[in-house]
């Protein structure tokens, strides 16, 4: 899986070879990291509890069923809005500080 992170107009891409064995200190540790060179404070969204849900929401599509995917997407998580775009492909997006827009788009691997 692949995870996209953009940080207003600015992105960097996350790797996620092992979905179901998540390196998730690993994962939020770059985002973090592209968090504090946009001097922006990310502390107060859950990117730890997001990035799970994520990955299990995906993951099951590959066999062209993509409820898990739509039913996160409905039911969204904390302050981030959730869409589900075809080809199981989740996007998570909120504001942060109440000006910087942040987005995370998570790929699947097939």
């Amino acid at each position: 899986m692949v995870l996209d992170v953009s940080i207003d107009k600015d992105s960097i891409t996350v790797e996620i070879p092992k979905p179901f064995q998540l390196d998730l200190d690993g994962i939020c540790g770059q985002i973090k990291k592209f968090a504090d060179s946009k001097e922006v404070n990310i502390e107060e969204v859950d990117i730890e509890g997001l990035i799970p849900k994520l990955v299990r929401g995906i993951s099951g599509c590959e066999g062209g069923c993509p409820s898990d995917a739509k039913g996160l997407a409905s039911r969204g998580f904390k302050s981030f809005e959730l869409q589900y775009i075809d080809g199981g492909i989740l996007l998570a997006q909120t504001t942060l500080e109440g000006v910087t827009s942040m987005s995370l788009k998570m790929f699947p691997d097939f």
